[in-house]
């Protein structure tokens, strides 16, 4: 089975709560924008600490380390939701600011089209955005959505 770990950012502005959310990169993403983004996250190895690998995959889709935690505020565990791929995600929460617009995401190889043979190189996410809950529950994958709700929960 495969594992990702993500780190939800958030903070609260004018409107209340913001989450932090990355658009996928690549052709297939790139006119999507309902159910198009994603919390920063990648998949881990069996054995790796998923908080770890949550702090990572923000650094490596981001292209910096997220903020550290506030004071002695944890990290939020918002626990594990199995994805329609069947792929397990794991998600945490963190108080912070990040600036949305400098965002340097690492590369990634896929193959376009798919079964095509052919390989293009491009960014993993190809931008950052600040989003209000409402919006963020339009703008996420519909497996990452019940984690706003968590969010929300934890904090309440």
């Amino acid at each position: 089975m495969r594992t990702s770990a993500g780190l939800l950012l958030y903070r609260t502005g004018s409107d209340g709560i913001e989450v932090l959310l990355v658009h996928m990169g690549g052709p297939f993403w790139a006119k999507k924008d309902a159910a198009g983004w994603s919390i920063p996250k990648g998949e881990y190895e069996s054995g790796e600490d998923p908080h770890d690998a949550a702090t990572r995959e923000f650094t490596e889709e981001l292209g910096a380390p997220p903020p550290p935690p506030a004071g002695d505020d944890p990290d939020l565990d918002l626990g594990t939701l199995k994805q329609s791929s069947s792929k397990l995600v794991t998600v945490f929460a963190r108080s912070g600011n990040f600036d949305a617009d400098s965002i340097s995401s690492n590369l990634i190889e896929i193959q376009w089209p798919p079964r095509s043979g052919r390989t293009i190189v491009i960014p993993e996410v190809d931008r950052a955005q600040w989003c209000d809950l409402g919006s963020a529950a339009v703008k996420l994958v519909k497996g990452q959505v019940p984690f706003l709700d968590r969010l929300v929960a934890r904090l309440s």
